[in-house]
């Protein structure tokens, strides 16, 4: 690494966890800039949002929702 890259990682590690997560996801959008979205999705994404913020979603667990989605594939599997 540069020394420049040094001393900007350096303070980096000093924020707080919720600041360097905000950190890495700028960096990533500046390199990887996030594909277009259907205008529809806009709506549906907001809606969404609504949802969640008025408590009307029951929130998952990662591996719990993933544990049921394996589950769900597995029961459509073709006997043989």
């Amino acid at each position: 690494m540069s020394p420049t890259l040094d001393a900007v990682l350096a303070d980096a590690l000093k924020l707080s966890p919720q600041e360097r997560a905000e950190l890495v996801e700028a960096l990533a959008d500046s390199v990887l800039p996030a594909p277009a979205l259907h205008p529809d999705w806009h709506a549906e994404i907001a809606r969404r949002v609504a949802e969640m913020d008025a408590g009307r979603l029951r929130f998952i667990a990662e591996d719990e929702a993933l544990a049921a989605l394996a589950a769900r594939i597995e029961s459509r599997r073709p006997r043989a």
